[in-house]
């Protein structure tokens, strides 16, 4: 095992070239590429309807008040959409437990975790779909010849598995600790023997969301990092909303652990997921760090199409009828009992957890959207409370919305 420290320079957040492959194999599947090629997207917000929300969300504030003060987490932000209208945008708590840190906004940005699943790397699936530059079906091979082996059953795995959560590629590995660049990190995980058969199980999977992120930057003929910045940031006008944060922004973002074993030091402004940090930072799986305005700004996106259309949202929404059991759409996941949403969204309802304490939901059919972001992660991964605050706190929301 390596130490971070080690590097003589960790990889910075740029704008990757294609790395292996076949050219003329990635170019008939993105036909004139994404290059030079913008989407348009609705840059307005929602409506801010704040006046009454300390009287509409008593409830659910003290929950998060009281979370923080028996110290599920130090710090938490958040935002609730309704009908298209900012109902909530509120923070509490400060970056750590010691009363002498800087306290929260609702402009303080947070590492968002696996919440970088769709909020970057799936929207971007849903766009190439649009666009016509992604199939499904595609087996993931195709588009990274390296993904092939002896194993025949990896000839199965499709792009739509890696978003299903379907392919049979183990759900995490310490691949950190035997690489030391991203370059080595990427051909560690395209080489991971699969644990099941393609198709059969659903098992949530980082790995396969590094595999994707890496596969949809090669069909796109650009870096995720840029594609997602170039047509989903932007566009939204999702000011906050990055990879790899600037230095000069790095302080007033709240630190995620007290790493000692790999980085040895504060993580603080840099990805918590160590994976992610030896790829420099920018992941199909974790990298993305925003405010809860700028979540909530994507929530309603989604909501009103303003980014892809209805229908597409709606397929990858979708739960999966395949394999049997999932609760898994394609990127997203569903409710399901019990879930960390709470026991009241609708079936139709789509969202994703973060592993350090954020989440993002939204039910279309009450045309609601709630995001909050924490720092449970601070000092040492271990605190599992937020698995009871959250669900009390989505079922306060609720509970508020529908006495209206």
């Amino acid at each position: 095992m390596w130490a971070a420290n080690d590097l003589a320079a960790r990889p910075a957040c740029a704008i990757a070239p294609l790395r292996g492959g076949r050219d003329s194999a990635i170019t008939s599947l993105s036909g004139t590429g994404l290059l030079n090629r913008t989407f348009k997207a609705s840059a307005r917000g929602p409506a801010l309807a704040l006046a009454q929300q300390d009287t509409m969300f008593a409830r659910a504030f003290a929950i998060l008040r009281e979370a923080i003060s028996a110290h599920a987490f130090p710090a938490a932000s958040l935002a609730v959409t309704w009908q298209g209208k900012l109902v909530a945008l509120k923070s509490f708590g400060r970056f750590t437990f010691d009363r002498k840190s800087s306290e929260v906004s609702p402009q303080t940005i947070f590492d968002l975790a696996s919440v970088s699943k769709v909020i970057a790397t799936t929207p971007m699936a849903m766009i190439l779909y649009e666009r016509g530059n992604l199939d499904l079906e595609m087996p993931v091979r195709h588009v990274m010849p390296e993904f092939a082996s002896k194993d025949p059953r990896r000839d199965e795995v499709t792009i739509r598995m890696l978003l299903a959560h379907s392919s049979g590629l183990p759900a995490y590995e310490k691949l950190f600790e035997r690489v030391r660049t991203g370059e080595e990190l990427l051909h560690a995980a395209y080489e991971l023997p699969l644990l099941r058969d393609p198709g059969s199980v659903a098992a949530y999977s980082d790995m396969g969301f590094i595999i994707l992120g890496e596969a949809l930057s090669r069909i796109a003929g650009e870096s995720l990092n840029r594609s997602c910045q170039v047509h989903i940031f932007g566009p939204l006008s999702m000011a906050s909303t990055s990879f790899c944060p600037p230095t000069d922004k790095r302080g007033s973002i709240p630190p995620t652990a007290d790493d000692r074993w790999f980085r040895h030091r504060i993580v603080q402004g840099d990805v918590h997921d160590e994976n992610a940090y030896v790829l420099g930072g920018v992941a199909g799986h974790a990298g993305v760090f925003a405010s809860a305005t700028d979540v909530a700004t994507f929530a309603v996106a989604m909501l009103n199409g303003n980014l892809v259309r209805q229908e597409t949202v709606s397929l990858f929404t979708r739960r999966q009828t395949s394999p049997e059991g999932t609760s898994r759409a394609l990127g997203w996941d569903t409710p399901s009992a019990p879930s960390q949403s709470g026991k009241y969204l609708s079936p139709s309802s789509f969202g994703h957890l973060g592993y350090t304490g954020t989440s993002l939901w939204i039910d279309p059919e009450r045309q609601l959207s709630v995001t909050l972001l924490t720092n449970r992660t601070w000092p040492d991964n271990q605190n599992q409370a937020i698995r009871q605050v959250r669900p009390a706190f989505h079922d306060a929301i609720v509970e508020a919305v529908e006495d209206l």
